[in-house]
């Protein structure tokens, strides 16, 4: 009678993930952050999956996960960088003008077309339970975006810090109120330009009549 050979013997090392094909460690990531924000912008926050980020990435189901934990990983990294261009848009706003009520009247355009033009990633940037809420880099660049009103309401108040930090929060809550009611087109379609530019002019008149740019009349 023939003996058995021996089985092999399993191996105990850690499985790794194999590398995708056609990337580099960084460039898988910004092809994940790119294809969720295409989808964002495409379809809404709702419609967004792990597995069709991957699809448009052209990499396996499993790799956003390698790269960056769930789907909450990567949504939150790109709300990141959408408040990081959100603080830059707001920042050019203001250094595009002389006066200070000049200088939050265009912020107020720069938030509100910001809005109009990026609404999936504007929408993901606000819905905390689908975000890693408590992130560091997250309340980073949430901040910086809101600071950006303030420098400008400090110059205008001329008050304390306090004063400052009060009416920046009245400014960004009226900017994002209107942003977020012009998303659900209440004052018109957001899906053509005209329609964009009815918006904006609708905007001008409210900020006109909250905080005149210099010339204007009430």
């Amino acid at each position: 009678m023939k003996k058995r050979a021996p089985a092999a013997k399993r191996s105990t090392a850690p499985i790794r993930p194999k590398p995708e094909p056609g990337y580099h460690h960084g460039e898988l990531q910004e092809a994940l952050i790119a294809a969720s924000e295409a989808i964002l912008a495409e379809q809404g926050a709702e419609a967004f999956t792990l597995r069709e980020a991957a699809r448009r990435a052209g990499v396996s189901p499993a790799a956003p996960s390698h790269h960056f934990g769930n789907a909450q990983g990567l949504l939150t990294e790109v709300a990141i960088r959408g408040y990081d261009a959100l603080a830059g848009a707001l920042r050019e706003a203001a250094s595009g003008e002389q006066g200070t009520r000049d200088k939050l009247h265009a912020q107020g355009l720069a938030y509100v077309d910001f809005a109009l033009r990026h609404p999936g990633r504007f929408q993901m940037m606000f819905a905390n339970k689908r975000l890693v809420a408590d992130d560091a880099r997250l309340k980073q660049a949430s901040r910086a975006a809101g600071h950006a009103f303030e420098v400008v309401v400090a110059e205008l108040t001329g008050g304390t810090a306090k004063e400052a930090k009060t009416a920046a929060a009245a400014a960004w809550s009226t900017v994002h109120g209107f942003a977020k009611l012009a998303l659900e087109e209440k004052f018109g379609s957001v899906n053509n330009e005209a329609g964009r530019r009815e918006i904006m002019m609708t905007l001008d008149q409210v900020l006109n009549y909250l905080w005149p740019a210099s010339g204007t009349r009430r």
